[in-house]
């Protein structure tokens, strides 16, 4: 029997253990849900297999089924024997900005490797990103929130936090994702490791991303500012990632 590793590291978002269920508002911190809107209060990966032998995230473990908990009941999403979840956990995101949550998850296909796709409360895939290309290769998500104050929900991750180490923002607008930056030279993830290193933060000047320098030697920071500016934060420590998110200055 395949053994799955501990999933112990500091994280950012709170819950985000493999598997684990998620409430409201994991990621962003939207509007109050409309009464009568079919709602997702929370979201868990189910049905583990070993189809897809990545092992990215430490483990050969990785999830056939998404089950969402709404007012009305469950819902399982379950995916075709050539895909997996590859991902730690859902996150729940007002996406549309309509009062509810939507689910953003990591998607990986045998032959075409990963995408980000976001699931609606009926269990419906409403949007993703395309697929890398190529089979095992991976894409780790940073944070989603209106990143640059146009009123639409941005959401980024780092293309390939192995070997592109690229950051890739998207717009959600009109049910579509649209791709409107790539950052080289960052990254958020270590091969093996069973969690994401940064996310996303707003020290009182709006929000910022935060991930680690490709090299892993430094925190840099990433707004928007009439374009996307890069600011180094602080030599890379877990420490100092933990002040960063947090808007402590490091000592």
């Amino acid at each position: 029997m395949p053994c799955k590793a501990p999933r112990l590291p500091y994280r950012t978002w709170q819950g985000q253990a493999r598997g684990a269920a998620l409430t409201l508002c994991f990621w962003l911190t939207g509007h109050a849900p409309l009464a009568l809107a079919e709602t997702v209060s929370a979201a868990r990966f189910t049905e583990p297999t070993t189809r897809y032998a990545h092992g990215v995230l430490g483990d050969n473990i990785e999830y056939g089924a998404l089950e969402l908990t709404t007012q009305s009941g469950n819902v399982t999403i379950r995916l075709p024997s050539d895909r997996v979840f590859e991902d730690l956990a859902p996150r729940l995101v007002d996406v549309d900005q309509d009062g509810t949550p939507e689910v953003i998850v990591i998607e990986s296909q045998g032959q075409t490797g990963a995408q980000l796709a976001i699931y609606d409360a009926r269990g419906d895939k409403i949007a993703a990103t395309p697929h890398i290309g190529t089979r095992f290769r991976w894409l780790a998500p940073v944070g989603a929130a209106d990143l640059d104050g146009d009123g639409n929900i941005e959401i980024a991750y780092v293309d390939r936090p192995h070997l592109a180490k690229t950051l890739l923002i998207w717009r959600f607008v009109d049910g579509e994702l649209i791709q409107i930056a790539a950052l080289p030279g960052l990254t958020n993830h270590r091969i093996g490791e069973g969690f994401i290193t940064g996310g996303l933060r707003d020290c009182g000047n709006g929000p910022e991303l935060v991930v680690a320098s490709a090299d892993w030697r430094e925190i840099v920071s990433i707004r928007f500012d009439n374009g996307w500016v890069q600011h180094l934060v602080a030599p890379f420590s877990p420490k100092a990632m933990t002040s960063a998110l947090n808007c402590v200055p490091s000592p």
